[in-house]
């Protein structure tokens, strides 16, 4: 699972959970969750993050991602958010509709460092489902 650089081994794996602007149920349907994911992916594969596993909820998202060592936490969520806000609302105009403003994403996030529970924090991502219905 670690990742091999020019001068040193390791890995930089981080939870992240993001929610829309308001709360927002805006991933009721499947064809705006499924732009969500793309969007996030497309967000990450760019910027050489790779996602680990995402679920896409109603009204949040929850993923673990591994970046390089050179990105902060700070950096992480503005691709994160920023980038597939931008993605999103062009593969999705109506959304304007909701969000004028182009701000799809709540100011806050939660973004940690998994280190040595990763089981646990796969799993509990796994299980999004279970506890939001």
């Amino acid at each position: 699972m670690y990742k091999h650089y020019s001068t040193s081994v390791g890995g930089n794996l981080k939870t992240i959970q993001i929610t829309t602007k308001y709360r927002y149920k805006m991933m009721r349907k499947n064809r705006i969750k499924t732009y969500c994911r793309v969007a996030i992916e497309e967000a990450c594969k760019k910027h050489k993050i790779e996602i680990v596993i995402i679920k896409v909820l109603e009204e949040h998202v929850h993923m673990i991602a591994d970046c390089p060592w050179t990105i902060s936490d700070a950096k992480l969520m503005q691709i994160v958010k920023g980038l597939s806000a931008y993605i999103l609302f062009r593969l999705c105009p109506e959304l304007r509709k909701r969000y004028p403003r182009w701000h799809f994403w709540n100011k806050g996030y939660f973004c940690e460092g998994v280190g040595s529970n990763f089981d646990r924090v796969y799993s509990y991502i796994e299980n999004q489902e279970l506890y939001h219905t």
